[in-house]
C-alpha cells in the first residue's frame, strides 16, 4: 500500500506538471485522472486506462450531444448519468463512469460544448491516464521474498498439521487446537493472491507460472488434509494399527518441505495398504470402527501424494558409474 501511494504521488505530480506546460485550463483535474488511473498491477492499470479513456471519449460525446441540444442545466447532468452509466455498464467499461462525468462536468462548468472544448478534455484525459500508465508500468516491487516466505510457512503448518495426526493415532487422549489449520489457508490464500498479481505485472511472457502453480497445488492438498481431519476424529481409540499410518505421517513433516517429489512415502503406503489387507478381521465394533477410519485416512494420504506427484518436480535419477 505505502508504495502504490507513492505512485500515485508522483503521477499525480508529473500530470499536473504536463497540463500546465500544454496549457490545459484545469492541471488539478489532470492530477485527480492520474490518481483515478494508478493500480497495483501492470495489466490491470493497462486495461483500466483503455476502459476509462474510450469510456470518458463516448460520455463527452453523449454529453456534449446533450448540452448542446437541452442547454446546460443541472437536470440535463442528472439525465446524463442516467442514461450514460448503464450503456457504460453494459459494454463492460463502467470503470470508467467517474472519469467520463470528470469531464462531462468540465462542459457544463465551460458552459460550451465546442469541438475544441471536447478536444481539450481528451487531452486532458491523455495526460492524466497517460501518466498514470507510464508510472505502472514503470517499476513493480517483485514479490519472490513474500512468496517465499508464504511458501516456507505453509510447509511449516503442513509439517506441524502432520505431526498432531501422528501424535493421536499413537495417543487418541492428544488435544489439539487446531489453529494450525487456519493459519495454513490464510497463508495460501495471501501466497496465492501475490503469486497472481505478480503474473499480472508481466507484460510480455506472462510471468513464471511456478508460483501460481505451487499455491494451487498446495490449495488441493488443504482440501485433502481437512477430509483426513474427518477421519482422525473417528480414530477414539489407540490401537497398533496406527502406528505405521503415524510413523508415515512424521516422514512427510519433513519431505513435504522438500521441492522434489520422491515416492517413498507412497510406496510406504502402498506396502501398508497390502498389509492391512492380510491383517485378521476386527475383534470389536470399535476396532473395526477404528480400523476403518485408519484405512480411509491411509488412502486420504495417498490421494495428498498424488497431487504433489502431478506438481512437484521428480526428482532426478542418479546414473550408475
Amino acid at each position: 500500500m505505502g508504495f502504490r501511494v507513492l505512485k500515485t504521488a508522483l503521477a499525480v505530480v508529473i500530470a499536473m506538471w504536463l497540463a500546465h506546460w500544454l496549457g490545459i485550463k484545469t492541471p488539478a483535474a489532470a492530477g485527480l485522472l492520474a490518481i483515478l488511473g494508478v493500480e497495483v498491477t501492470k495489466k490491470k492499470g493497462i486495461r483500466s486506462s483503455i476502459h476509462r479513456v474510450i469510456a470518458s471519449v463516448l460520455a463527452l460525446l453523449i454529453g456534449s450531444l446533450m448540452f448542446a441540444v437541452l442547454g446546460f442545466h443541472a437536470w440535463v447532468a442528472g439525465l446524463f448519468i442516467l442514461l450514460t452509466f448503464p450503456v457504460l455498464h453494459r459494454l463492460g467499461i463502467s470503470e470508467g463512469a467517474v472519469t467520463g462525468a470528470v469531464v462531462m462536468f468540465h462542459l457544463y462548468a465551460y458552459e460550451t460544448a465546442s469541438p475544441a472544448a471536447v478536444l481539450g478534455e481528451i487531452e486532458l484525459l491523455f495526460v492524466g491516464l497517460g501518466t498514470a500508465t507510464v508510472i505502472n508500468i514503470a517499476y513493480m516491487p517483485k514479490p519472490d521474498k513474500a512468496l517465499i516466505t508464504h511458501k516456507t510457512n505453509v510447509e511449516e503448518l503442513f509439517a506441524a498439521i502432520f505431526m498432531k495426526i501422528a501424535q493421536h493415532l499413537r495417543d487418541n487422549s492428544v488435544i489439539w487446537d487446531g489453529h494450525e489449520l487456519l493459519e495454513a489457508s490464510e497463508e495460501i490464500e495471501r501466497g496465492a493472491a501475490i503469486a497472481k498479481q505478480s503474473m499480472e505485472n508481466s507484460l510480455i511472457f506472462g510471468g513464471d507460472p511456478y508460483w501460481r502453480v505451487y499455491f494451487y497445488m498446495r490449495g488441493e492438498q488443504f482440501e485433502s488434509i481437512q477430509r483426513m481431519m474427518g477421519l482422525v476424529a473417528q480414530v477414539y481409540q489407540t490401537f497398533p494399527h496406527g502406528e505405521p499410518v503415524a510413523a508415515i505421517l512424521e516422514e512427510l513433516s519433513q519431505t513435504v518441505k522438500e521441492d522434489y517429489y520422491s515416492g517413498k512415502a507412497e510406496k510406504d503406503l502402498q506396502d501398508l495398504d497390502q498389509r492391512y489387507k492380510a491383517m485378521p478381521l476386527p475383534g470389536s465394533r470399535e476396532e473395526f470402527e477404528v480400523r476403518s477410519a485408519i484405512l480411509q485416512l491411509n488412502r486420504e494420504l495417498l490421494q495428498f501424494l498424488s497431487i504433489a506427484k502431478k506438481q512437484k518436480k521428480q526428482r532426478p535419477a542418479v546414473s550408475e558409474i
